[in-house]
């Protein structure tokens, strides 16, 4: 790839999120000479669109990378305009804008944009039918992007979690300290994705260069390899965390339950596995299965706690 075709002003919106964070740190390494302008909560708010238009207006960038999102996905179904406004009319606008200004656009959605019916998983044809407020917000923005007209990807992906922000391992780890017994559901398939390694895989589309990602432009998923349950993602963190970190702090007796008995305000899809076969073969980007990543995620965190 010429210098002509690198990304030379990247946007990166929602810093502080859990793939944000993430790229904060990883994209500026990759790509040194390139300039940089991350924005967090305080700088835009996806409620106020002038504020997205004149972030991207002012910084004038080549690429812009959208990983901010409403994720709150049971409070969704009591505020369904403001996940609307932040995950459907917002990203639409960051789109139309990325057209002006002849910018590409990276944008994540979620597995949560299907209803579950299907037992093989999901590829980028299958039709969406979100069963709850955040699936419906994030197909609105995914539909808004589409009608834009914008060079733009999509990558759907589902159940992140990563070594900050609110996510299912860092509440495992919480619920161990305060409960002999933790009740998980088991009858709920998907994949876990760790934030580290999608901004890693992010990066590595990001770097194939301007024209070859527009003349790729469209929708992809981003997903480990793999399936398991949630009571099974909660076994392997215990089981990983006993082997790798050897914590010391307790193990509870995990209990698998169905998702009638832990009854939520959403309705969640009883099957979410996506197939990245189509990112692999047009980008030759592969992920790892989730216990790989699942590994790599906590030998992360001892890198961390030795330096």
């Amino acid at each position: 790839m010429s210098k002509a075709e690198a990304f030379t002003r990247v946007l990166l919106i929602g810093g502080e999120g859990q793939i944000g964070s993430a790229l904060t740190r990883l994209l500026p390494q990759a790509f040194p000479q390139a300039t940089f302008q991350v924005t967090t909560q305080d700088r835009v708010d996806f409620t106020q669109p002038e504020t997205l238009v004149r972030s991207v207006r002012e910084f004038t960038p080549d690429l812009i990378i959208n990983a901010a999102a409403y994720t709150a996905v049971d409070r969704a179904e009591r505020e369904p305009a403001l996940a609307q406004q932040i995950n459907g009319v917002a990203p639409g606008i960051l789109a139309e804008e990325a057209k002006r200004c002849g910018a590409t656009l990276v944008h994540y959605s979620t597995d949560y944009v299907f209803d579950g019916n299907k037992r093989t998983p999901y590829i980028e044809s299958d039709a969406a039918h979100p069963l709850n407020e955040y699936g419906l917000s994030k197909r609105a923005g995914e539909i808004a992007i589409q009608q834009s007209g914008a060079c733009a990807l999509i990558l759907r992906t589902s159940w992140v979690y990563g070594l900050a922000g609110n996510n299912f391992l860092l509440t495992m780890r919480r619920l161990a300290n305060e409960r002999d017994e933790l009740r998980i559901v088991n009858d709920q398939i998907g994949v876990p994705n760790n934030s580290e390694a999608l901004a890693a895989a992010t990066v590595q589309l990001v770097a194939q260069g301007k024209t070859h990602l527009r003349e790729r432009a469209g929708l992809y998923h981003l997903s480990a390899t793999g399936e398991t349950s949630w009571f099974g993602f909660a076994r392997a963190i215990f089981a990983a965390e006993t082997a790798i970190i050897a914590t010391g702090s307790k193990r509870p007796r995990l209990i698998p339950i169905t998702t009638a008995e832990y009854p939520l305000p959403a309705t969640r899809p009883a099957y979410g596995v996506l197939s990245s076969e189509k990112l692999q073969q047009t980008f030759d980007i592969t992920l790892p299965s989730w216990q790989t990543m699942l590994q790599a995620c906590l030998a992360q965190e001892i890198g961390y706690r030795n330096t």
